[in-house]
């Protein structure tokens, strides 16, 4: 009996395998300075390569005639509409009836442009003719999308995407279709969507070592509170970026940006932390733009070991097909995959209760990625992808916290920095 309590005395004794590898990845971490002056050089290194100026499609000789859209001012906005309006009444009064010639935004009208590491719209057109009963609906909608874009020019004021849904709601009949065409609009007209003054509502936000002007006010982000700035919705209103941050952090998640900015994570490690809340809008993908391209700061990404996390780094990279049309003005070039990525599972020791199993739309949209010349392009990403798909598992971000809840902060983020551990 004796015998057996101090067998079990000494069971209870071992020491928790979850704590000893928090302590030894913990006792793996250097000074703070020495991982500083790593960081130090992938600034210098940023900051040449931001230097020397970026390719444009002008510059390059492709097989395929691609198009682009510009910032245009409110005026040639209007001007545009009009013009494309007379060319409508003409063809209606000479007997014609009336179509419009809307740029394809299909997936076969994309190119992936591997010098530009970005995704373009080729110069496809599809007619969309009133007299057609499968478009008639379809050309209604972006003749009153035309109208009211008209009307914000006139006004110039701003509005929602809500908003112009809402205008008409029996004839929109749900968001999608008005969003879709608003798309269609820019695309036809040759602007971004901003240049339209329809704008999405506030997402995104932004904390650490970051001073901007919104409007006129000056922003400091290091004095917003746990909940940090939101990013605004009209870029516009933004200027004046000032920082002395040695990165940028773009989290996927809100949870991981919580936990980042209540232990200011920023002031230990000099950074900028920004998030979209999951997929990317609009307003957030400008904003990350226009901090890369005015503070040359390295951008270093933290998502979710999954399909999904990649698919939000690639499009803040490299784009979506979806808005293909304003890739030069939405995109990032040169974002590192910091985390979490499938490696990290086994090398962090990841329990395994904290992995979640593929499901099968998951291995499939992992199988489609391997397929995808942005992601061909870089052999870690294959890699990485290649070992998600091989042994059917994922991870969040949050599986981390099985190790404390500061774990995040105090050892994987410093130890990925101090080994300079990104693709």
């Amino acid at each position: 009996m004796a015998d057996n309590t101090a067998t079990k005395s000494r069971k209870r004794r071992q020491p928790d395998p979850d704590s000893t590898t928090e302590v030894l990845f913990k006792n793996r971490l250097k000074p703070d300075s020495v991982i500083l002056q790593t960081l130090q050089s992938l600034v210098t290194s940023t900051a040449s390569a931001s230097s020397s100026k970026p390719l444009t499609l002008s510059d390059l000789s492709l097989s395929s005639s691609c198009r682009e859209v510009t910032d245009l001012s409110l005026t040639s906005v209007q001007s545009e509409i009009e013009a494309l309006t007379i060319s409508i009444v003409q063809s209606i009064l000479s007997g014609k009836g009336f179509s419009f010639n809307v740029p394809s935004r299909a997936a076969t009208n994309q190119l992936y442009v591997p010098e530009l590491d970005r995704i373009v719209l080729k110069d496809k057109n599809t007619l969309r003719p009133f007299a057609n009963i499968s478009s008639v609906r379809k050309c209604t909608i972006t003749a009153r999308i035309l109208s009211l874009i008209h009307q914000l020019c006139e006004k110039s004021i701003h509005v929602t995407k809500r908003d112009l849904f809402y205008t008409d709601v029996k004839l929109f009949q749900d968001q999608t279709q008005s969003d879709a065409v608003l798309d269609d609009v820019s695309c036809m007209i040759g602007c971004t969507r901003s240049s339209l003054n329809v704008i999405a509502a506030e997402k995104g936000v932004v904390v650490g070592r970051l001073i901007f002007s919104d409007n006129g006010d000056m922003i400091d982000c290091t004095k917003m509170g746990m909940g940090g700035k939101a990013i605004p919705p009209n870029i516009d209103r933004v200027g004046d970026m000032q920082s002395d941050a040695l990165f940028i952090l773009l989290v996927e998640k809100d949870a991981a940006y919580m936990r980042l900015a209540e232990d200011r994570f920023y002031n230990r490690f000099p950074c900028i932390i920004v998030t979209a809340k999951g997929q990317p809008d609009v307003a957030t993908r400008l904003f990350l733009r226009k901090m890369k391209v005015e503070l040359k700061l390295p951008v270093l990404a933290l998502v979710d070991s999954d399909p999904y996390g990649l698919k939000i780094l690639s499009v803040y990279g490299c784009g979506s097909k979806n808005m293909s049309y304003d890739s030069a003005n939405l995109t990032t070039p040169d974002i590192k995959w910091l985390g979490i990525r499938p490696s990290d599972l086994d090398k962090y020791k990841i329990p395994e209760q904290c992995r979640l199993p593929m499901t099968e739309q998951d291995i499939k949209t992992g199988k489609d990625l391997l397929e995808e010349d942005f992601v061909k392009k870089n052999p870690g990403w294959v890699e990485e992808l290649s070992l998600m798909v091989k042994t059917k598992q994922k991870a969040e971000i949050q599986a981390l916290s099985s190790f404390g809840f500061q774990y995040l902060s105090e050892v994987y983020l410093p130890l990925k920095l101090q080994q300079q551990d990104w693709l």
